[in-house]
């Protein structure tokens, strides 16, 4: 666990299965997909550990796809266009997030998004969630020449906010997420509640810290002092 006593300036979420459950509406893209080639719709809970992973995991469980192969490119880019037209129907944030939020900027601390997620995505979905507003940095996945689990775009999100590593805590539901922050040299902290996409709890990730709920952030050591 991480001893630093700096205080915490800044909390950074990732978006999809951390700060936003976002995958009813990727599965309903992939669904419509399924449909339309005469298969039956596979149920969220089948979909939903693959969110975080975008295009490449829900295609890769809906059709059993990898990038690479000749019918994956034309599945991804339709993914795109169906998820572009319905990208905010279902989306919102984690139960108890809005309340984790309102208490982050009550103390005074900033909070932004760093996402795999690119801008075309990220930008609309932030904005009809009414987050834009109030994000102190929205990193998505082509804002830098890196994504994931690079530090390049946390390290990017510390550089807009003017905050140091020490000073800030990044929260995550994937691998990736932890190996990001850890490179980066920030405090890291797994969302348990999140999609959790390799099956893992990820207790062994070698993150600071695991919340089994937004709120359960507040709580911790790093944020009380």
């Amino acid at each position: 666990m991480n001893s630093r006593a700096a205080p915490i300036e800044v909390v950074l979420f990732d978006l999809d299965g951390t700060l936003v459950d976002t995958a009813p509406d990727l599965a309903a893209a992939v669904n419509r997909q399924r449909r339309e080639r005469g298969f039956a719709e596979l149920p969220l809970e089948a979909l939903r550990p693959f969110a975080s992973h975008g295009a490449r995991g829900l295609i890769g469980r809906a059709f059993g796809l990898a990038p690479g192969e000749p019918e994956y490119e034309p599945l991804r880019q339709e993914f795109f266009r169906y998820y572009e037209q319905a990208l905010c129907v279902q989306s919102r944030l984690f139960p108890g997030m809005d309340e984790t939020l309102d208490a982050l900027e009550q103390q005074g601390r900033r909070w932004g998004i760093v996402t795999n997620k690119i801008a075309r995505f990220t930008d609309p979905l932030v904005a009809a969630l009414g987050l834009s507003e109030r994000a102190a940095c929205v990193v998505s996945g082509d804002t830098t020449a890196y994504t994931k689990p690079h530090p390049a775009p946390l390290l990017h999100a510390l550089q807009v906010c003017g905050t140091a590593a020490a000073r800030a805590v990044y929260v995550g539901d994937d691998l990736r997420d932890v190996q990001a922050g850890r490179a980066a040299g920030v405090i890291t902290v797994v969302a348990g509640y999140g999609y959790m996409g390799d099956g893992s709890d990820g207790g062994g990730w070698g993150g600071d810290f695991v919340i089994a709920q937004p709120r359960e952030l507040l709580d911790l050591s790093v944020l009380k002092g």
